[in-house]
Parts: C-alpha cells; sequence; structure tokens
C-alpha cells in the first residue's frame, strides 16, 4: 500500500512553525536584559523608600505613660518664610574666617525666602574661576556658603553678628578619583596571513589583578577633578524633634545650636544629578574653569531619597554587585522621573 505523499508545502509550513515558536524565546532572551535593568531600578528605589519610612516610624520613643517626663522636643531656629542673606566664598583653606577679603567673595544674595517655592527662592550665577598653580597641582577649592537673618552678619567680628541669626557649611569643590590603570595593546591574529579576511585587530584590556599576571603593588595615583556645578539646597525641615530621639538618618546633617538645644536649617550640597562625565581635569594646562552656582529649596522627602539611593548605591559597590559607572547609567534613566 502505497502513502501519499505529503501535501505540497507541509514542511515549509512545519519550518514556519518552528521559527514562529522559537521567535518569542529570541524576543524574551532579547527583553531579559532590560527586565534585569529595571528590576535593578526598582529595587533601589524601594530600598530608598523603605529606609526612609523606616526612619520616620521606628525611631526610639520616650514613654509618654503617667508619671513620665514629656520629652523635650527641639525645633528649627528659623520660621518658614523668613528672608535670608547668603555669601558664597570660595577658599584654599577648609576653615575660612576671612570675611574681610573681597577676593574671595564669589556671590551675595539678599532676602531669600527660607523654604518657600516661587521665582524669589531660587537664584543662579555663573562665572569663570581661575585656578592658582597649588589647584593646578593637586590643592583643594572649598565652597564656604553663609546664610543670616536679613540685616545680620555671618562674620563673628562684625558687631551686627548674632550666633542664633548665622549659620554656614563647607564643602569640597574638588574631587579626586584614582588614575585609570594602563591601557595594554596587543594584536590579535584571526587566521592565516594567507586568508584574505585576516586583519590585525588592536584592543585595549585594562590591567586586572588576576593569577598569572605580575602584580602591581605600587599604590594607587589620585587625580583631581573640578566640579562645574554648585547647587545649594536648603531643608523644608520644620519637625519638632524629641532630643535624644533624632532619626538616625537625620542626626549627621543636624546642626544643633548648643545654648538652645535647638537646630540651624539644613544646607545640603546637592551633587546627586552632577555625574561624572561633567567634571574637569584638573592640571597645569588649565587656565579657566567654568562654575555654575545655584541656591534654593528642597523637599523633606526628595532630600531623604537622594541620600538613601545614593547610600545604596555605596553598598552595592562594597559589597561587589555595582561597578564604577554603573550608579550614573541609572541616574541617566532615572532624570525627569523622580519629581518628589
Amino acid at each position: 500500500m502505497e502513502m501519499a505523499p505529503p501535501a505540497a508545502g507541509a514542511g515549509a509550513g512545519a519550518a514556519a512553525a518552528v521559527v514562529a515558536g522559537g521567535a518569542p524565546q529570541q524576543r524574551q532572551q532579547q527583553q531579559q536584559p532590560a527586565a534585569g535593568f529595571g528590576q535593578t531600578i526598582t529595587g533601589i528605589i524601594r530600598i530608598a523608600v523603605f529606609w526612609y519610612f523606616a526612619s520616620k516610624f521606628f525611631t526610639s520613643k520616650r514613654p509618654t505613660g503617667p508619671g513620665s517626663e514629656p520629652p523635650v522636643l527641639i525645633s528649627n531656629l528659623f520660621h518658614k518664610a523668613e528672608p535670608l542673606d547668603m555669601w558664597v566664598y570660595l577658599s584654599e583653606k577648609e576653615k575660612f574666617n576671612d570675611f574681610g577679603n573681597e577676593s574671595a567673595l564669589l556671590w551675595h544674595e539678599n532676602n531669600i525666602p527660607y523654604a518657600v517655592w516661587g521665582p524669589e527662592s531660587s537664584r543662579t550665577l555663573s562665572l569663570k574661576y581661575y585656578p592658582s598653580e597649588a589647584v593646578k597641582n593637586n590643592a583643594t577649592v572649598y565652597v564656604h556658603v553663609f546664610f543670616a537673618r536679613s540685616g545680620f552678619s555671618p562674620d563673628p567680628n562684625d558687631p551686627e553678628y548674632l550666633p542664633l541669626a548665622a549659620f554656614g557649611r563647607t564643602h569640597p569643590i574638588v574631587a579626586y578619583f584614582p588614575k585609570s590603570k594602563n591601557d595594554k595593546k596587543r594584536s590579535l591574529l584571526g587566521a592565516s596571513s594567507d586568508d584574505p579576511q585576516t586583519q590585525t585587530q588592536t584592543v585595549t584590556q585594562v590591567d586586572e589583578d588576576t593569577e598569572g599576571d605580575v602584580k602591581d603593588d605600587a599604590p594607587a595615583e589620585w587625580l583631581p577633578y573640578w566640579k562645574p556645578n554648585i547647587t545649594i539646597n536648603l531643608v523644608d525641615d520644620f519637625t519638632r524633634y524629641a532630643h535624644n530621639g533624632v532619626p538616625p538618618n537625620i542626626a549627621p546633617y543636624l546642626n544643633v545650636e548648643p545654648t538652645s538645644g535647638n537646630y540651624y536649617p539644613t544646607v545640603y550640597f546637592n551633587e546627586f544629578w552632577l555625574l561624572r562625565d561633567k567634571l574637569i581635569p584638573l592640571n597645569e594646562t588649565v587656565t579657566e574653569l567654568p562654575l555654575n552656582l545655584e541656591v534654593g529649596p528642597i523637599s523633606m522627602t526628595k532630600w531623604q531619597l537622594f541620600l538613601q539611593i545614593d547610600q545604596s548605591f555605596q553598598i552595592h559597590r562594597s559589597y561587589g554587585s555595582m561597578i564604577e559607572g554603573e550608579a550614573d547609567e541609572l541616574k541617566y534613566s532615572w532624570k525627569g522621573t523622580l519629581t518628589y
């Protein structure tokens, strides 16, 4: 008994079915890296938000039952919308007291309303900075910002100075990073010289300390980089904290006035969006540098979110689950989305 031959196109249909069946698998494999990237972003944001709310709800609290003493509360020394004057100085010294040096004064603004969102509360200034020979050769530069109630001075030697009316903070505007290890170049011959497709490919490899390699015991060389953008944020925080119950994520940044026990407004140098590719290398050939200054308010939630995300990045790097540069890639993907 003869069997009828298969219908024309049956083999092609089967092949098409195989291809069609394999296509979703290929698409799934292609989408897997994107899914992993999204999971990383989601995980980091979840950790940051969890830490923020955990610090708000699980801080130590004193008992408030019958017979217990009421907790001593500390509060902000300044009021919302209170007008502030600002002075920004630049110096190669970490501690600053040269208020009479006009050449060190970069920026002065009057009547900035504290913790108010509006055109008057945000100010900007762009200028050129001409580095000294010391800065060209690895010296550090510091920005010193001072705020005072309008009409008062930040200078302790000034008759108009009042300790409860002025506050400030210092921040370096030169960052240091280890020099990249020397690149090695070698030729890889893919086939014999008789093969017309043979070509010499020059590849660059970063030196790594692996078994069999010569170990480099020389100390790492650190290179200076200029931060062209300085963002000064005043945190919108008027919380009444228990004297011994300040959340651990807030306590390191709280500037407490010792005589009253209350705290000054928190000054935050916001470098969350200052990515590595924006930094400018410093060396003997640099003659001028851009400096973009900005002052404005920041909400408590956004401030804490930025701090917790950066801290989670540090934890991932310490565990080896994140390499240098990945944090900047994640931040690039977040631009325009973190609008808390």
